[in-house]
């Protein structure tokens, strides 16, 4: 059974720093690009960032240079540091995972609520 478990969402203030983790679960990690996604109220789910296995990144532009992507393959964990965040970073954020060569063969974690406000 997949499993991915996300942690660390929460409520910052403007200018302020999350990490997200996601441990995964009933896969080969090593197979899977790992991404992390989020859906804001009322819109509709938007790539934020992905990672390969090979540490190969990518990102959104509204979130380049604030937000970092890892992973830590020994752990199957993927991580997502967010620094300088807005109040347009509000949403609830999912860990996803895509295998590299079957793309239909692709998870979702539970999401995390992640909050910026004053």
């Amino acid at each position: 059974q997949v499993q991915l478990v996300e942690s660390g969402g929460g409520l910052v203030q403007p200018g302020g720093s999350l990490r997200l983790s996601c441990a995964a679960s009933g896969i080969i990690f090593n197979d899977y690009v790992m991404g992390w996604y989020r859906q804001a109220p009322g819109k509709q789910r938007e790539l934020v960032a992905t990672v390969t296995s090979s540490r190969n990144t990518n990102y959104s532009d509204s979130v380049k240079g604030r937000f970092t992507i890892s992973r830590d393959n020994t752990k199957n964990t993927v991580f997502l540091q967010m620094n300088s965040l807005k109040p347009e970073d509000t949403a609830v954020y999912f860990c996803n995972a895509r295998h590299a060569f079957m793309v239909s063969r692709a998870y979702w974690g539970q999401g995390t609520q992640v909050t910026v406000s004053s």
